[in-house]
């Protein structure tokens, strides 16, 4: 097997481990936002529509999110700021005050690996 060969498994393994991580974690947020360059989970979204006079501009503040990047180490983060002039998706995936279907720790059971105790903070 080539090393070419090698790294498309590794890239493939990584894209599946991906997917795989997407459906677990999707019932926790409550936005689905698509830009041109990334795909995001979050549970709170200011949208700002700022209108240029050749194209429009999004500002997207995000907190507790999750983002689709395999190369990532870790892909919750606890906030994030998005600058956009390109198509831009906002999904609302449950309602203000709607519980989550799957909780964290029912998620860390499923993914196999427990969640940090207080006191191990």
């Amino acid at each position: 097997m080539s090393h070419l060969d090698e790294l498309d498994e590794f890239d493939a393994e990584l894209e599946l481990q991906l997917k795989r991580e997407y459906t677990d974690v999707f019932g926790l947020f409550r936005y689905c936002v698509l830009t041109q360059d990334a795909t995001y989970l979050c549970n709170r979204l200011d949208l700002q529509y700022a209108p240029q006079p050749s194209y429009p501009f999004f500002h997207l503040k995000m907190e507790d999110v999750w983002v689709w990047d395999k190369n990532r180490p870790t892909r919750i983060i606890p906030r994030a700021e998005v600058y956009t002039s390109s198509d831009l998706t906002v999904e609302e995936l449950r309602g203000e005050g709607d519980e989550p279907k799957l909780t964290a720790e029912a998620l860390a059971e499923r993914l196999g690996e427990p969640l940090p105790r207080d006191d191990d903070l």
